[in-house]
């Protein structure tokens, strides 16, 4: 296999019923670009076969998709940096396992990174973003005082950090998650404090998404631990 270009990282957990259609749409994108790609699938301590229909996904469509079992489960954070850090392209993508962000908005970024940014992040609050599908109305509105309390926390100025779909290059990847700590689902804004604090050039770019009737976030556990870790953020980042 040739030395890939792009890196796709796709976190997963108990995803055997979405990563078949997820690695489907994938492998036939990046095909039809004729680029070198690699796919990543990180899977963090699932009980129901996820890694055994990923493989049956490679061998039906014979593309040699990289899984790395971790266990136990240690959270999306975890999976994400575990592959971000083992991937090999020079654009490095990761999207979550239900590819509610098409994979065709990796276009858009990839030029955003070759006009000399570092990191884009998709968002789904931009005046541009294009919302097919809405979540409840109760998890739109954590989302909106999840972002309030952020800023207000931690000083960052992006409207959406949370969207499941971003695009490193290959040494913002390295440098933001080789020092990487947080293991939940409040990753994405340490990932932006450490990029911002190296000095990358970090874009927030508009994409469509659609909203997964099943999600893995857990509307008060993970809450709470997100608003928790915060607070942890703010005394590592601001002393």
């Amino acid at each position: 296999m040739e030395t890939p270009q792009i890196s796709i990282v796709i976190p997963a957990y108990n995803e055997s019923g979405r990563i078949s259609l997820t690695l489907e749409k994938i492998i036939n994108y990046f095909r039809a670009s004729n680029a070198a790609f690699e796919i990543i699938v990180v899977d963090d301590g699932s009980v129901d076969g996820t890694a055994d229909v990923a493989r049956s996904v490679c061998d039906r469509l014979s593309f040699p998709v990289k899984i790395i079992a971790d266990r136990p489960n240690r959270g999306k954070g975890c999976a994400v940096k575990t592959g971000m850090l083992a991937a090999n392209g020079e654009y490095v993508l990761f999207t979550d396992a239900d590819l509610s962000t098409p994979i065709e908005e990796f276009a858009g970024m990839k030029k955003e990174i070759d006009g000399g940014c570092d990191i884009v992040i998709g968002s789904r609050a931009l005046k541009d973003s294009l919302i097919a599908l809405r979540q409840p109305f109760y998890r739109e509105w954590m989302g909106k005082i999840f972002n309030l309390f952020m800023r207000l926390i931690v000083g960052l100025n992006y409207r959406d950090t949370q969207c499941g779909f971003k695009l490193f290059n290959r040494r913002a990847a390295t440098g933001v998650f080789g020092d990487m700590l947080t293991s939940n689902f409040a990753f994405d804004v340490e990932a932006l404090l450490i990029a911002q604090r190296r000095g990358f050039k970090i874009k927030e770019l508009p994409v469509k998404w659609l909203n997964s009737p099943v999600s893995r976030v857990h509307i008060l556990r993970d809450s709470f631990a997100m608003f928790s870790r915060l607070l942890a953020l703010r005394r590592l980042y601001h002393p």
